[in-house]
């Protein structure tokens, strides 16, 4: 069960914590977080625990990735409420609501992880070894890793713009103990952040074990593999390649030879990492989101269903009106006839199937993404680091029940991307790094380098941070 963590909110998503356990206040109010947290292994376990509790929050694994494709051409926005409308029409000021939870809560984790990295090492426990304390500071650089990821993404715009030296978001690695001036800090680059989660991610392998029985700990397997992903959207081709090799070469993680592992099963050998969601949870993964994204994918009976398939999306799986069968089974398994929230008859992806409890687990990393990041990276690279792009596609074609491909350029990966990977958070950023409108037909506004298509910095870091730039177009 989450360990939930409830807080005051200070500034800047620096955060005072107070756990439900006395043994979890992750920061009291007088700063001394050795003496509360750092005691004895049960608790610093339990603080661990509680940063992969803030990584469960919708606003940080779920909201993200059905924003993104809203702003994309994945789905078709059929809802109403007014928060994320603005985000499918590129209008989203300053004072959204929804982006505003994204921000508050990534830095909230980041304030967590940075409390371990900086306080663990100073433990006064007698029942911990070193070894212990090195893996927990790999697993808090690896959650940290993660979700300044996840926000670059969202709130910068990608390393194409400028080469990276644009704008991307501020760099915390000090803990609240009591001053929020050292949190009012200015944005840093692109290139700065990315450097920052690539030693991030490289320590964590250092650090962790290659794998583990299921897969909603970190391990250097995963961390291996975000820095593949990190590299193909830097477009370090031969670097994301190696690391995607590295991963499907290692063994411990292959393709399933079907699509069960959406079924909420954390051990299948296809998953690299997920945020495992159980039903004692509840439906708000965390106090204060009030958006469950679940349902807006998957609607149950009577239920709104706001994001539906795409006209665009179901031609490229090969659907045709009144056909239900494409013979790609990432439709014809993971998919549901029903009706979305304006009543229209439509197509909704089943890969998040938990409608009651809302607790599908979130895929975050997997192996056909490596399968695919290094089919790219060669093709781009002109190399078969691990194999041909041909056979790397058409491995994953072939669980699709797709019959293999004789030839593959970039739009045919970029495809089999979309398919593979659709209603996963992916679209919107394959679209913006290759160059390519969110939006057939989208125009200016929906073209990469438009202001819109990445989310200003919110309000609330704005009226408590002086030194921070907003993004253009965001008043």
């Amino acid at each position: 069960m989450k360990l939930y963590l409830k807080y005051v909110l200070l500034t800047f998503g620096v955060l005072h914590f107070v756990s439900c356990d006395d043994n979890l206040n992750v920061v009291n109010e007088n700063g001394l977080a050795s003496e509360t947290v750092f005691n004895t292994l049960g608790s610093i376990e339990g603080a661990v625990v509680g940063v992969y509790s803030l990584n469960q929050s919708g606003d940080l694994n779920g909201m993200p990735q059905l924003m993104s494709d809203f702003m994309s051409d994945n789905v078709r926005f059929a809802g109403s409420f007014t928060s994320l409308q603005d985000i499918d029409q590129f209008e989203t000021l300053a004072t959204n609501t929804s982006i505003d939870n994204i921000w508050l809560d990534g830095y909230q984790l980041i304030n967590a992880a940075n409390n371990i990295i900086n306080n663990l090492p100073e433990t006064t426990a007698t029942d911990i070894s070193e070894g212990q304390i090195s893996e927990f500071i790999g697993e808090a650089k690896f959650l940290r890793a993660l979700t300044y990821f996840q926000l670059v993404n969202l709130f910068a715009q990608p390393f194409q713009f400028n080469g990276g030296s644009n704008l991307g978001v501020p760099i915390q690695t000090e803990d609240f103990q009591g001053d929020i001036t050292p949190f009012q800090l200015e944005r840093s680059s692109v290139n700065e952040v990315h450097a920052f989660i690539e030693q991030d991610l490289l320590d964590a392998i250092a650090a962790l074990p290659d794998d583990r029985a299921t897969r909603g700990r970190a391990t250097a397997t995963a961390a291996r593999a975000l820095l593949s992903r990190l590299h193909l959207y830097r477009e370090q081709w031969e670097s994301a390649a190696n690391f995607a090799d590295q991963v499907i070469s290692a063994g411990d993680f292959t393709l399933a030879t079907d699509l069960d592992f959406y079924d909420d099963n954390p051990t299948s050998p296809e998953n690299i990492f997920v945020s495992i969601n159980l039903p004692a949870d509840g439906p708000q993964e965390v106090a204060g989101s009030d958006e469950v994204y679940t349902n807006f994918y998957n609607p149950a009976p009577g239920a709104r269903g706001d994001a539906p398939f795409s006209d665009d999306l179901l031609a490229d799986f090969g659907f045709a009106v009144g056909d239900t069968i494409t013979g790609d089974l990432r439709f014809d398994n993971l998919s549901q006839a029903a009706t979305d929230a304006q009543g229209i008859a439509t197509f909704f992806t089943t890969k998040y199937e938990d409608k009651v409890n809302n607790d599908s687990d979130g895929m975050i990393l997997r192996v056909a993404e490596m399968y695919l990041n290094r089919a790219e990276a060669n093709f781009r690279n002109g190399s078969a680091i691990g194999d041909t792009p041909l056979n790397d596609v058409n491995a994953v074609r072939a669980r699709a029940g797709l019959p293999a491909l004789g030839s593959v350029d970039l739009d045919a990966i970029l495809t089999e991307r979309r398919k593979e990977f659709c209603f996963e958070g992916h679209r919107r950023m394959d679209l913006l790094r290759n160059n390519l409108n969110l939006r057939p037909g989208g125009g200016a506004a929906s073209a990469p380098g438009a202001d819109k298509v990445i989310f200003p910095i919110v309000d609330d870091e704005l009226n408590n941070n002086p030194n921070i730039t907003q993004n253009p177009g965001s008043f």
